[in-house]
């Protein structure tokens, strides 16, 4: 009987050592390459939101400190940002400076801008560490035919080390070759993150399987008029973050949106003003704002969106404000 108890335990002790050197169990080692795109799977594990759908919580967040996101790509970017479009020059480079004394760490660009030297002198100069600030730029299609000298421009320009994130500027003819130099200049350490700028579902369906790092952010036209609900959504699922230009209106309708009876109404209801209500929905719908704004009483009301909530209902009346109106031609 004894010897059967023994042979017993030292069976059992065999399979569970057996069970614990299975494979299976270990840790699997995985990379940032483009999974096979699937809209209608359910949706890519993000961080909990504290209010609707966003991907971000809001309630890390303090005025003058935005919260980050963090990308597929392993980076952390603040979800606030400067948009540089119209600033050049010293404005450009004043507008940086105060916006960093108010707490601003994300600054966006591009070449078509053509103040990128502006944005490096500024972040060069402004007293914060490079590590701390997070800098976009972006390729435009007349760059594409040969990227590896267009993103080798941006550098020199900027002068700053690296790109936190290059996007291409929209699609174009040899996109797909333009995002691989900037594949190849991700292993070459050049730029931390990539992505794109106003692709849609159907160009986006259209170009991942065509490369080999998942895009990390979509930077898109969203405002109040314009929501592109399904668009988010499709984004959010498939774990690309989404970044909202013109958040305001943009170029030419910006007074009149800032003017709309709803947000004005809600604006009255938390003592806050109209931009920050808009600024405060984006969020809330878990998109990236990059509000441009030379004007430091402006850059500190664009910043200050984390002492107050749109209620469910309020999210609702701003969504039905959506007209499906488009500002720009992009």
């Amino acid at each position: 009987m004894i010897k059967w108890l023994i042979s017993l335990m030292m069976a059992c002790s065999q399979t569970l050592a057996l069970s614990a050197c299975n494979p299976e169990d270990s840790p699997k080692k995985t990379e940032n390459i483009v999974p096979e795109l699937k809209p209608e799977s359910n949706p890519v594990p993000s961080p909990e939101p504290t209010s609707d759908n966003g991907m971000f919580d809001l309630s890390e967040g303090e005025n003058g400190n935005p919260p980050t996101l963090l990308l597929s790509s392993g980076y952390e970017m603040p979800i606030i940002g400067l948009g540089t479009y119209s600033l050049h020059d010293d404005v450009c480079v004043n507008a940086i400076l105060a916006a960093v004394k108010l707490g601003y760490r994300k600054f966006d660009t591009a070449s078509y801008y053509g103040n990128e030297e502006e944005v490096g002198k500024a972040i060069r100069t402004c007293g914060v560490l490079r590590e701390e600030l997070f800098v976009c730029t972006k390729l435009y299609p007349n760059q594409f035919a040969d990227a590896e000298k267009a993103i080798e421009e941006s550098l020199c320009k900027l002068n700053i080390g690296y790109v936190d994130l290059m996007l291409l500027h929209h699609p174009g003819a040899h996109d797909v070759e333009a995002y691989k130099a900037m594949e190849r200049a991700v292993k070459n350490g050049k730029i931390r993150s990539i992505g794109v700028s106003n692709y849609y579902i159907k160009e986006m369906t259209d170009f991942l399987p065509k490369v080999n790092i998942k895009p990390t952010l979509v930077q898109n036209e969203i405002h109040p008029y314009y929501q592109e609900k399904e668009v988010v959504k499709f984004m959010h699922e498939n774990g690309i973050a989404i970044e909202g230009w013109y958040p305001l209106g943009g170029r030419g309708y910006t007074a009149a949106m800032l003017g709309n009876e709803t947000i004005g109404q809600i604006a009255k209801a938390h003592g806050k003003s109209p931009a920050q209500i808009i600024l405060r929905w984006d969020l809330q719908n878990g998109i990236v704002i990059i509000p441009g704004s030379s004007n430091p009483d402006h850059q500190r009301e664009n910043i200050s969106l984390f002492d107050f909530e749109l209620s469910s209902e309020e999210m609702a009346q701003i969504a039905a404000l959506d007209r499906n109106e488009k500002h720009d031609w992009y």
